[in-house]
């Protein structure tokens, strides 16, 4: 069984999009009100009802809701039990530990519903565009990019600052082949990505050029002033060149990890804690704005690649994903094992210290990266540290 999605733009009328905002924000209605009922109210409903509030519970409160209020009743009752699932299953994991409780939506942030295929009706108009039909709202135009394989199984609409959007997740039989072989896969700033067999992806130049493009906006934005139509304006436009550099660095990951994972069935990743690594930095009394300065660079960079995001795509799309230590992957030599900082010569050269092996940095580190998830875990030898003898490491043929 193989799940996919499917993200195109809608083009609704003026009708339709209001019809789509109603809906999102009937649903958002929802989610706050249960969200309320059972942070608030759960010891009033299990002392009256002498049960819990659950998924089921809740969703018998909708449908006396939805008898009640005419306005609630005009949206999808689908949409509004998607919600009552979503806000169930967010309990779920904050019990269990895997993330933080929910908390109350605001209009204009991630306004959006999600719907069951069956209620979906999807027709081709020509070669550009094709519509759906959804509940309550009716036949709506979008753009099709490409054509959709498999079951529809759910839609999710969603408002971003470039307009309406639609997502399809399709489900289709079979598994996709295990195609064999292991990659080790570095992560970089001048090189995104560098593959154990020597081959560079490159991040689209758009991504610097929106990152210059979203710095002036910011800049012309900060000479408006606040509350105003030209500062809302000028908001609106940062959020939109946001919302397109987001978009390009994600088809950009997509492409790049699909063609890794048809290649490769096992993949092989440093264990990088990006958050951690993308913190702010205080800076020094010697030299209180360069360190700063210096360190929001590189953590533009590193978030303009998107490391995190590059790593969770592997993580489902291949067969294997292993994660190993990151330490010393770029001063080791992947000819001899011997680690010395006075190796990495520059950011593209790497020449080894103890027996002159040449390559480039960041290939040299990506075959380290392979190398570590094929052995077993050994401490490395270090140039200049203890003497003492250690297990000679196993290197396969490259």
């Amino acid at each position: 069984m193989v799940f996919r999605g499917y993200m195109f733009a809608l083009r609704p009328t003026a009708r339709e999009s209001e019809l789509l905002a109603q809906a999102a924000g009937v649903c958002r209605l929802v989610w706050n009100l249960a969200l309320e009922q059972r942070r608030d109210h759960w010891r009033a409903f299990r002392a009256n009802t002498g049960g819990h509030l659950t998924y089921v519970t809740q969703s018998r409160e909708l449908t006396r809701l939805r008898a009640e209020v005419d306005f609630v009743r005009a949206v999808s009752q689908t949409a509004q039990q998607y919600v009552l699932k979503a806000l169930d299953e967010a309990y779920r994991r904050a019990f269990a530990g895997l993330g933080g409780f929910p908390q109350p939506k605001r209009k204009g942030v991630h306004d959006a519903f999600t719907l069951n295929g069956r209620e979906l009706t999807i027709e081709r108009l020509n070669r550009r565009y094709s519509r759906v039909r959804l509940p309550k709202i009716g036949w709506v135009k979008f753009r099709a990019t490409r054509a959709l394989a498999g079951k529809v199984v759910e839609a999710t609409i969603a408002h971003t600052p470039l307009g309406w959007q639609i997502s399809f997740a399709c489900k289709s039989d079979g598994a996709a082949p295990d195609p064999g072989g292991a990659v080790g896969v570095d992560r970089g700033v001048a090189v995104p990505l560098m593959l154990s067999d020597g081959t560079a992806f490159q991040a689209p130049a758009a991504l610097d050029l929106l990152d210059r493009r979203i710095r002036k906006a910011q800049r012309i934005a900060s000479r408006r002033r606040r509350g105003s139509r030209r500062h809302a304006r000028a908001q609106r436009r940062v959020a939109a060149l946001r919302a397109r550099q987001a978009r390009t660095r994600k088809h950009w990951a997509h492409e790049t990890t699909t063609a890794i994972a048809r290649r490769f069935g096992t993949v092989v990743v440093e264990a990088l804690r990006t958050r951690n690594m993308t913190r702010s930095a205080a800076g020094t009394a010697e030299t209180p704005g360069r360190n700063v300065a210096q360190k929001r660079g590189l953590n533009r960079a590193i978030l303009n690649v998107g490391w995190h995001q590059i790593e969770t795509m592997l993580r489902y799309k291949a067969h294997r994903l292993l994660t190993v230590d990151p330490r010393h992957t770029s001063q080791t030599c992947s000819c001899c094992g011997a680690v010395d900082n006075r190796s990495r010569k520059n950011q593209a050269s790497f020449v080894c210290a103890t027996c002159g092996f040449r390559a480039n940095a960041d290939h040299n580190a990506a075959i380290n990266i392979l190398h570590r998830g094929n052995t077993p875990v050994v401490e490395p030898r270090i140039a200049g540290a203890s003497k003492r003898e250690l297990p000679s490491l196993e290197i396969p043929a490259l």
